[in-house]
């Protein structure tokens, strides 16, 4: 099977800086896979309040991941910051995609690259289903 390929997206309008904590760091010496998509998800987050919105509430609707993929292209060693960046792409009728990049924040050296695919679920009938207008011209006005 070919390797994941990705990459950088032309333009990241969000950006949030986490640090590595001790916790997060493996037998190997750095970050654990695991932690980095946690990182990740705590960004996700913080994606959807910088829009204003909650992910288990955008008017009445919710955001569940469908699908997840990552690139590592380095390690994220103890005590560093990384940047978490990310922007939508992709967007259709019930979802959409949200390109990440992970980079140490004082060097810019890149850790992992990635993406999130996102269905809109109506919280009422737990199905998914059309994401709402406003969000929608939201993230066309961020990417």
């Amino acid at each position: 099977m070919p390797r994941l390929q990705f990459q950088p997206a032309a333009h990241y309008p969000f950006a949030t800086d986490m640090p590595i904590q001790p916790g997060q760091i493996n037998e190997g010496g750095h970050l654990d896979n695991v932690q980095l998509l946690g990182l990740v998800s705590e960004a996700r987050t913080r994606f959807f309040g910088w829009l204003g919105y909650s992910v288990m509430d955008v008017a009445g609707h919710a955001f569940f991941v469908a699908d997840q993929a990552v690139q590592y292209r380095s390690e994220g060693q103890p005590g560093e910051v990384l940047r978490i960046e990310m922007t939508p792409a992709d967007l259709n009728p019930k979802g959409f995609d949200l390109l990440f990049r992970v980079s140490e924040s004082q060097s810019g050296r890149e850790v992992a690259l990635g993406k999130i695919g996102l269905v809109c679920v109506d919280l009422a009938s737990r199905k998914p289903g059309p994401m709402p207008e406003a969000f929608r011209q939201a993230l066309a006005c961020a990417g």
